[in-house]
């Protein structure tokens, strides 16, 4: 090779350099050509135990009187977090000491836990409810988690249009109800939280045995929500958005199914990896990940806790 052909070395070196910041992704770059500092990241400032914890926050809990939404609830509360419940039940679920339990987890940890009747898709009373929070929590409201929602099992061929459009007022036009809420909550306080939407790998594939083609819809259109959301809220105001998708989890609405379909649970099992369906503990750790910093650079996508069904064919 003649020496005169090869590239200088600084020649070389700016080459290498463009193509780090390329690979680094040029849309990363800020207006006058730096990449962010390293620092901006909460990891970088803080410990790996530090990034998980939840003190001096509230977190709303939308479907919080019961069922999923209450074991998410005294998760929070045992991670150092106030914890505001949603429902529409007069009061929460206690036949098993389930509110008692995280009323006693709150006062461990020296934070509030509270119960609201509200309709999730009543905009003007989501707001008021918002602020209503606020005023009487402890710790700034920098996390909310949409887990209203209902299901029914009907065949589709015989499916009653009003059913489906209430499936669909519930699953979809609530979740963007609380979504819209609490962007406007946010944005309004300067704050950068972070909303986890509780969707299900039913979004993702069509169950076997089971005839919920609304349902299955419902939660589609929440996938596709959280990603359009992100796109919109995240570079104007900072908030994150993630759906949590789960399996199939032991409730008392699941028991109820399988003791009327007992079949189902052969059907269920047969793609069960780990051998067992979920609990609604199995949820906690995932949606205290979603919420705290220990997330900080995750937006628009998807954590699916299912056990392995919908990576079995």
């Amino acid at each position: 090779m003649n020496p005169s052909s090869r590239a200088p070395p600084h020649t070389q070196d700016t080459q290498d350099s463009s193509m780090l910041v390329h690979d680094v992704g040029s849309d990363t770059a800020l207006p006058n050509g730096h990449l962010p500092e390293r620092d901006s990241a909460p990891a970088a400032r803080s410990s790996a135990a530090s990034l998980f914890s939840l003190a001096g926050t509230t977190t709303i809990v939308t479907g919080g009187g019961r069922g999923i939404g209450q074991a998410l609830a005294k998760g929070i509360a045992e991670t150092g977090g106030s914890v505001a419940c949603l429902d529409i039940l007069a009061e929460p679920s206690n036949g098993e000491g389930e509110w008692d339990a995280i009323k006693k987890a709150a006062a461990k940890h020296g934070v509030t836990a509270s119960y609201h009747v509200c309709d999730i898709t009543n905009e003007e009373r989501m707001l008021e409810t918002f602020a209503e929070i606020e005023r009487t929590s402890k710790g700034v409201v920098r996390g909310v988690v949409a887990g209203a929602g209902v299901q029914q099992m009907v065949p589709a061929i015989d499916y009653p249009m009003d059913g489906f459009r209430r499936i669909m007022e519930i699953n979809v036009a609530g979740a963007f109800v609380t979504a819209k809420t609490s962007a406007k909550f946010w944005r309004d306080r300067g704050i950068k939280g972070s909303l986890v939407m509780i969707a299900s790998m039913s979004g993702e594939i069509a169950n076997r045995g089971l005839t919920c083609t609304a349902y299955n819809s419902s939660k589609a259109a929440v996938h596709q929500m959280c990603r359009s959301l992100a796109q919109e809220w995240g570079p104007d105001y900072g908030v994150r958005i993630n759906t949590l998708s789960p399996g199939y989890i032991r409730t008392a609405m699941t028991d109820a199914l399988l003791k009327e379909k007992p079949d189902l649970e052969e059907t269920w099992m047969r793609g069960a990896m780990l051998q067992r369906l979920g609990a609604p503990e199995d949820l906690v750790g995932p949606t205290v990940f979603l919420l705290s910093d220990a997330s900080a650079w995750m937006t628009g996508s998807d954590v699916r806790v299912d056990g392995g069904h919908t990576a079995s064919a």
